[in-house]
């Protein structure tokens, strides 16, 4: 599945009435087996894309803290934002300040907004429903992604490389980076 199919279901299950993951399940439902691993490589590969101090520093202000765990789920859910958002967010994480949800949220005290560990499992749970098997998945996944890295690896870029690590904890720091962010979580205090 190329990257513009990938965005294309999840862009058209925006338009549901059901949860997102849910929606994108159903639209999954609908294509071959190889085509939902292909999901979830190009998932993957997005949220790699994501993988860095500046995003993790954004999560850390609207989560009010951010484990591995809740961060995974925070990538999951820039994903689930959809194509146009997703990618504003990974070109300036300081872009969610703009968000709806996100300065709804943070008014309200809302830690949650972004994070949607739902999603992380959309694939996994689309393909069990489909053979019926709980681990045909991550084994026909494995050989997916050695066969899909075999032929991508050219493409894809360093996921290795987080950017410019820094203290979320300092508040000038984060102001430095994240300066709308941090003028929505932190005030507009100095330190």
């Amino acid at each position: 599945m190329e990257t513009e199919a990938f965005w294309r279901v999840v862009d058209a299950a925006k338009d549901s009435d059901k949860p997102l993951d849910v929606a994108v399940a159903d639209r999954l439902s609908a294509l071959p087996a190889e085509e939902i691993l292909a999901f979830e490589h190009c998932f993957s590969r997005l949220r790699d894309a994501v993988y860095r101090w500046d995003v993790w520093a954004a999560a850390f202000l609207i989560g009010g803290g951010c484990s591995d765990d809740r961060f995974s789920d925070f990538t999951a859910g820039l994903v689930a934002l959809g194509h146009e958002w997703y990618e504003r967010v990974a070109a300036c994480p300081d872009a969610l300040a703009e968000h709806p949800d996100v300065r709804t949220a943070a008014t309200a005290g809302d830690q949650n907004v972004i994070f949607d560990e739902d999603f992380n499992f959309v694939a996994s749970r689309t393909y069990e429903r489909l053979t019926g098997d709980s681990d045909a998945f991550w084994e026909a996944g494995e050989a997916w992604e050695a066969y899909a890295d075999a032929r991508a690896s050219a493409e894809e870029e360093d996921s290795e490389d987080m950017g410019e690590p820094f203290d979320f904890g300092d508040a000038q720091q984060m102001r430095r980076h994240l300066p709308r962010l941090a003028a929505l979580y932190l005030g507009s205090g100095p330190g």
